[in-house]
């Protein structure tokens, strides 16, 4: 697409509108001048902070954003929802979920919901799922909310993209113990119990909390557990509020800044990713006829003359 053409719809997303939006979240996904869509974006954007939701499936994550995006509608504030959903190792696709959950929202005109799939992308999320928060931000969505696809050693990366990280579990899955087994007790700004209607809530929170006192001895954010039943209704504003509070000690702390810091790094790391990935794919398919002819049984031999070949290195250096 010509510049011009591009620039009259970034000024429509500036000018807040809806079909904006989904037009330019799907070309940078599929990489269609993202690198120009994303520098014209990034000039007009404050960073407003994300929430991210996360924590095993069934535990109640898309009811919990759909209530957070209730109380925030309340207060008339515009809400930018990305929803990630594993994608299929066979066929690449995904339920899209959250698009059936959240149906109450599908006529507000000031709740914008993306799922997405993460297309093979470890981490809970995509790898575009930066750019499209920065893009729902340009629409002039106050409250931008991230819901992973669940938490897990592998899916740490939420750390990175949100500046509060909401840990949601539920009793009747294991003791609080799994918290640790699951690496989670570090992602963590604020904890939920949530279905607390169920039996077995009580003995989770106690769990939790001794953790809590031997893992946060001397830090200056103690992460708060929170029960919540979307059911009955409960906890709903006690979880608001402590998010709240947990993004006015960021911004007091300057740790918002810390984490803005760690974020552009994981963005330019990205970044580098990618142009690496197709400098090498290109030299990958001019060099792999005449190596491949050869029978290698050794990986790391074929991998250095590889490299050689690809990097044009010096043939008598073997470092």
């Amino acid at each position: 697409m010509n510049r011009e053409a591009l620039d009259q719809w970034i000024a429509r997303l500036l000018a807040k509108d809806r079909r904006a939006a989904a037009k330019i979240i799907s070309w940078v996904e599929d990489g269609l001048d993202r690198e120009y869509i994303m520098s014209s974006i990034l000039k007009t954007i404050k960073n407003n902070l994300v929430v991210g939701i996360t924590g095993p499936p069934g535990a109640g994550k898309s009811s919990l954003v759909e209530a957070l995006t209730i109380l925030y509608r309340a207060k008339n504030e515009r809400v930018g929802i990305v929803a990630v959903d594993p994608s299929s190792p066979y066929s690449g696709g995904a339920i899209l979920g959250d698009r059936i959950r959240m149906q109450a929202h599908g006529t507000d005109r000031d709740v914008f919901i993306r799922s997405l799939g993460t297309r093979g992308h470890l981490g809970g999320v995509t790898r575009s799922t930066l750019d499209i928060l920065h893009i729902l931000e340009c629409a002039g969505y106050e409250r931008l909310l991230l819901e992973t696809v669940g938490v897990g050693q592998s899916e740490l990366e939420i750390m990175q993209m949100s500046d509060t990280v909401v840990v949601v579990l539920n009793p009747g899955t294991g003791d609080g113990i799994q918290a640790i087994k699951a690496g989670i007790m570090e992602v963590a700004d604020i904890f939920v119990i949530n279905k607390a209607d169920l039996p077995g809530s009580d003995r989770m929170k106690n769990d939790i909390e001794m953790m809590l006192n031997l893992s946060c001895d001397g830090k200056s954010w103690r992460p708060p557990v929170v029960m919540t039943s979307v059911v009955n209704n409960t906890g709903l504003e006690t979880l608001l509020a402590k998010i709240e509070d947990h993004q006015t000690y960021l911004l007091e702390s300057g740790q918002r800044i810390e984490r803005h810091k760690e974020r552009l790094r994981l963005e330019v790391w990205r970044q580098w990713e990618d142009k690496t990935l197709a400098v090498f794919n290109m030299a990958w398919e001019a060099a792999k006829g005449k190596l491949m002819d050869c029978d290698y049984e050794n990986p790391y031999e074929l991998t250095h003359n590889l490299w050689k070949e690809c990097f044009k290195e010096d043939k008598g250096d073997e470092g």
